[in-house]
């Protein structure tokens, strides 16, 4: 469990690092996504659903990186970033690879605040 409690921020001006409060669901998705569930079939709390063709195209990018997708590392968080966008959070979470480590592979997502809850939604995992 993350201890950090770092709280999101909303500044148009810069990028942030990831709040402290997204850590854990951001780290089930990607966990879901190195075991192959794309789609997140098995469900994680705070997290919309990933639609079929979303989620093939993150499959295919992977794919096409060639490279395997492993747990997110606390170092993750050190260069990961997220930017209020007047509505939400864009959010870029640095992706690892059992081959290179720190990989060019980014999850990118965005996360609105619903009264006190946070929701994530998924939009793919690409290189920038």
């Amino acid at each position: 469990m993350d201890t950090h409690v770092t709280p999101p921020l909303k500044d148009e001006e810069a990028q942030h690092p990831v709040a402290g409060v997204w850590r854990g669901p951001l780290r089930e998705v990607v966990h879901a996504f190195a075991r192959g569930d794309y789609g997140l079939a098995r469900r994680v709390s705070g997290v919309e659903a990933v639609d079929p063709e979303t989620a093939e195209h993150i499959r295919a990018n992977v794919a096409d990186y060639g490279a395997t997708l492993v747990d997110l590392p606390e170092e993750t968080w050190n260069t990961s970033v997220a930017q209020w966008q007047g509505t939400h959070w864009e959010v870029l979470v640095d992706l690892w690879t059992a081959e290179e480590g720190p990989s060019d592979l980014v999850l990118h997502c965005d996360i609105r605040q619903l009264d006190d809850e946070y929701r994530i939604k998924v939009h793919l995992v690409y290189v920038p």
